[in-house]
């Protein structure tokens, strides 16, 4: 028995995708579950226009992250922070803080979560930041960080 999986089912398949089922297994599990529903002509169709309409979306994503990366490549953030002797911070300097800059001098919405630090910024001085903006799109900016 064809069918078409609502969620995901261990074994069987992803949410989505048509399988061909054993018909007591069907009949007995998956739609009292509501795990799937049949496969008619209709309901193949929909299946059909939800996956145009996943991959038209994934396709805008993965563009919009294409272009905030570009954008990002001459990007120099400048931020502040009160130090000690030697060159020292008091404390780090954080992704969250990197995100703020963006959004503030250059008004890109990084989230914090997208950038990587290889360690920590302690210290005054220029630090080459990755971002990884999804869809294997990454973008390296700088961050300028000065005495208060």
């Amino acid at each position: 028995m064809k069918v078409i999986l609502t969620q995901d089912v261990r074994g069987q398949g992803k949410k989505g995708q048509l399988i061909d089922a054993a018909e007591g297994y069907a009949r007995n599990f998956l739609l009292p579950r509501k795990l799937a529903v049949l496969a008619t002509a209709d309901a193949i169709n929909t299946m059909n226009l939800k996956e145009k309409a996943r991959r038209a979306e994934e396709a805008a994503n993965r563009q919009a992250a294409v272009e905030m990366g570009g954008k990002l490549k001459n990007v120099t953030v400048k931020l502040t922070a009160k130090g000690g002797k030697e060159g020292k911070l008091f404390g780090a300097i954080t992704s969250k803080e990197i995100s703020e800059g963006l959004a503030s001098q250059f008004q890109l919405d990084v989230p914090k979560q997208k950038i990587v630090l290889d360690e920590p910024i302690k210290a005054f001085g220029t630090y080459e930041v990755k971002a990884k903006l999804g869809y294997e799109v990454s973008a390296r900016f700088s961050v300028s960080v000065s005495e208060e």
